[in-house]
C-alpha cells in the first residue's frame, strides 16, 4: 500500500468517528447560519497578488516526521499574514501531518482574515462542512484519491457552502479533472504515493491546463527564482510550507523570500 492509500483508508475510519461524535444533521444545523456570510476569495487573492505565496502551516509530514512540533497556530499563521502571504494553507490532518481543524479556528481568532485553504484528504462531503465550520475559505480536492464523479459532487457541495476549490492534479492522466472547472487548478510536484518531489512537474503540465485556469504550483518550492520561472509559465499561486516551517521564524523566512522575489 502506498502512503496515499494508507492515509485515505485511515481517513474513512476517521470520518465515521467524527459523524458518530457529531451527527451530519447537527453539523448541517451548525453550518447553516454561516451561509449568510461570504468568505474571502482565494483565487482572487492569488490573481491580484504580486507574489502569490500560499504560506503553509505544516508541523509534520509522513516523509520527514516532525518539522515544527511546537509550531503554534495562534502565532505562525498571523505572522505569515503580517509578512505578506497572499493566502494560507493549514493542515487539518492529525495523524500524518500533526494538523487540526482547531488550528484554523485559532488562526482566525488570532486575527487572520486572508483566505485559508483547508488542507486535508477530503473524501466525504461531511469534511466540507467541517471546513466551513472552522473558518476555511477554500478546500483541497485531490484527483488521485477521488473518481471524477466523486470530485464533481464534492466540488458542487463546496460551492453550495460558499467555499472555493483547489483541485490538485499530479500526472497527465489526471488533467481531465480540470474540465470540472475548479476555482483553482493545482499541480502537485510531489508524488503522493512515493512522496518523491520534482518541481519540473509544474513546468511540464502547465501548458496542458486550461488557459484561463488560476494555476497553483504545490510542493518542493524553495527558491524565489523558481517562483519567477513558474509565473512566466502562467502560475499565480505557489504553495510553500516546509521551506518556511523548518526555520526558527517562519514569518520572517516568508518576508525574506518575498523580498528576494519582488526585487
Amino acid at each position: 500500500m502506498d502512503i496515499l492509500e494508507e492515509i485515505v483508508a485511515h481517513k474513512r475510519i476517521e470520518v465515521e468517528r467524527f459523524k458518530a461524535a457529531l451527527s451530519e444533521q447537527e453539523m448541517h444545523r451548525r453550518v447553516e447560519p454561516l451561509l449568510d456570510f461570504s468568505v474571502a476569495s482565494m483565487s482572487k487573492a492569488l490573481t491580484d497578488s504580486d507574489s502569490g505565496i500560499i504560506a503553509e502551516f505544516k508541523r509534520k509530514s509522513p516523509s520527514k516526521g516532525w518539522i515544527k512540533e511546537d509550531g503554534r497556530a495562534d502565532i505562525i499563521p498571523l505572522s505569515y499574514q503580517q509578512n505578506g502571504a497572499s493566502a494560507l494553507s493549514i493542515l487539518a490532518d492529525e495523524k500524518y501531518f500533526g494538523g487540526s481543524d482547531e488550528f484554523i479556528k485559532t488562526a482566525r481568532h488570532s486575527g487572520v482574515n486572508i483566505p485559508i485553504l483547508y488542507k486535508n484528504f477530503v473524501i466525504d462531503e461531511y469534511q466540507l462542512f467541517q471546513a466551513r465550520l472552522c473558518g476555511a475559505s477554500a478546500v483541497l480536492l485531490i484527483a488521485a484519491d477521488l473518481s471524477i464523479q466523486q470530485c464533481s459532487a464534492l466540488l458542487k457541495t463546496a460551492h453550495e457552502l460558499g467555499l472555493e476549490v483547489l483541485l490538485e492534479m499530479h500526472s497527465e492522466s489526471e488533467l481531465e479533472y480540470a474540465a470540472l472547472e475548479p476555482d483553482m487548478c493545482g499541480i502537485n510536484n510531489r508524488n503522493l504515493g512515493s512522496f518523491i518531489t520534482d518541481v519540473e512537474n509544474s513546468f511540464r503540465l502547465a501548458e496542458l491546463l486550461p488557459k484561463d485556469a488560476v494555476k497553483v504550483s504545490e510542493s518542493g518550492i524553495s527558491n524565489p527564482d523558481t517562483v519567477r520561472a513558474l509565473r512566466q509559465t502562467g502560475f499565480r499561486g505557489f504553495l510553500i510550507g516546509e521551506n518556511f516551517m523548518k526555520t526558527a521564524d517562519p514569518g520572517l523566512a516568508l518576508n525574506e523570500f518575498i523580498t528576494q522575489l519582488t526585487h
